[in-house]
């Protein structure tokens, strides 16, 4: 499961933080006008996808992997009261979770 959790991430943030970057379409409909806000959550998603990366290719790193999987889950359930249910970031991060939750299930057990 670890793998999974760490190529999701991967996965996931390689065309988002691309998309982010190019400033392609529907980013800003999705993420907001490119402004220093939406800068800052780019650099998140990049340190998210390295570090996810790296433990992909470290297997000493797994005593980390929870740390990071933990903070992602947080981050992403603190965006339902903060954009609703209905928003398309908000609706990918709790499917993250749930590949994450049940990760983290399975370390910690």
């Amino acid at each position: 499961m670890i793998q999974i959790s760490l190529a999701l991430n991967v996965l996931i943030l390689i065309p988002v933080t691309w998309g982010l970057l190019a400033d392609s379409a529907g980013m800003a409909q999705a993420f907001g006008p490119d402004q220093p806000s939406r800068r800052i959550l780019l650099a998140v998603y990049l340190a998210i996808a390295a570090c996810s990366a790296a433990l992909l290719l470290w297997p000493g790193g797994r005593m980390l992997v929870p740390g990071l999987l933990a903070v992602q889950g947080i981050y992403k359930v603190l965006t339902v009261p903060l954009l609703g249910i209905g928003h398309p970031v908000v609706v990918t991060n709790l499917g993250i979770v749930v590949v994450h939750g049940v990760t983290l299930a399975t370390i910690l057990r």
